[in-house]
């Protein structure tokens, strides 16, 4: 069983079913206090230094509000521009100085393999908020979450998954990551949708089909959505080099209402990392769809809280000690 406290979280590689087990099961123990039913200051004191060297909204006021649920206090820097890295010193050295502060640090960073490099000069845990296109295993990790919890009310569990995955899959991190992690459960099919200049890389490929599972690669939309879950991305044009070329795949594979109601099954869950890109040019996910209660991705957002929260508490030793640091909320609170 992997040994969490004091450890580093950095790729979905360091995960088995029991320690996935055992984050997902400690991230349905955070319910309470993500809800504000309950509040919890176990890590009443902590200090979280947020290190997000890439543009993120979600990620980074997810981890922010995971550890402030739990009673912690965060420090952020946001951007390169704000940091000693643009006056050359390096993420060792960086790392040195930043986890004498710190308890803990969360890092985002453009470059692949970038949080590692940072994690080997730091003295506390260091956990991956994604770095380029290599890997986001938070995502991942909540996205295993969401797909457990939304197949739970058909009775479907990982095992047996029929899983789509769609859109800009050569960059898409979120997707290497959690293909990663689906390699480690039973009889999972899954079939990937996306231009042919934007598959998903060999190696995550190979992952899966060297577990056994059943792979389809196609750039066909039509016939090839009749499934459990589909998990759409949108084309990260950040990794291209130039707008021009990443304009030359938007709006390919659309979903709406229509495209749903025509190829997908009743019970398909659509799920989406976020931001979906509205504009008319791209329109991943179609806002008739918002109304549907199968589309989970407000659902899968609000569970990085929880995953997150695990995380915290996994990694600073603190998970079986939640109820001992419990107080009821002061404040009005119509959550949920």
């Amino acid at each position: 069983m992997m040994t969490f406290q004091g450890s580093h979280i950095l790729s979905v590689s360091q995960f088995d079913r029991d320690a996935i087990s055992r984050i997902l099961d400690v991230s349905a123990q955070m319910a309470p206090y993500a809800a504000r039913q309950k509040r919890c200051h176990v890590l009443d004191g902590a200090i979280l230094n947020s290190l997000f060297f890439e543009p993120s909204t979600r990620t980074r006021v997810s981890f922010g509000t995971a550890f402030n649920l739990l009673g912690g206090f965060v420090r952020e820097t946001v951007g390169e521009e704000n940091s000693s890295l643009s006056k050359g010193e390096s993420l060792y050295d960086t790392a040195q100085v930043i986890s004498g502060y710190s308890d803990v640090i969360t890092m985002r960073h453009p470059q692949m393999h970038s949080v590692a490099e940072f994690a080997k000069g730091s003295n506390v845990p260091v956990i991956n908020g994604g770095d380029g296109a290599n890997e986001h295993p938070t995502q991942a990790l909540l996205d295993l979450f969401t797909i457990k919890s939304e197949m739970a009310p058909y009775q479907k569990g990982l095992d047996g998954l029929n899983i789509v995955l769609m859109g800009d899959l050569k960059h898409g991190r979120t997707v290497h990551s959690l293909s990663k992690l689906l390699s480690l459960y039973d009889n999972v099919k899954v079939t990937m949708i996306s231009p042919k200049a934007l598959q998903m890389p060999t190696n995550v490929v190979d992952t899966l089909v060297n577990a056994g599972h059943q792979v389809e690669i196609t750039d066909t939309i039509e016939d090839n959505l009749a499934c459990d879950v589909i998990y759409q991305t949108r084309i990260q044009q950040e990794r291209f080099a130039s707008q021009d070329e990443a304009d030359l795949y938007r709006g390919h594979f659309s979903l709406n209402r229509h495209v749903y109601q025509q190829y997908c099954k009743n019970h398909t869950v659509i799920m989406h990392p976020l931001p979906r890109d509205s504009r008319p040019e791209a329109n991943e996910l179609d806002t008739d769809l918002n109304d549907l209660d199968n589309l989970a991705i407000f659902r899968q957002a609000q569970n990085g809280v929880l995953v997150r929260m695990a995380l915290f508490a996994l990694t600073l030793g603190v998970e079986d000690k939640l109820t001992q640091y419990e107080k009821p909320i002061t404040w009005y609170s119509n959550k949920y």
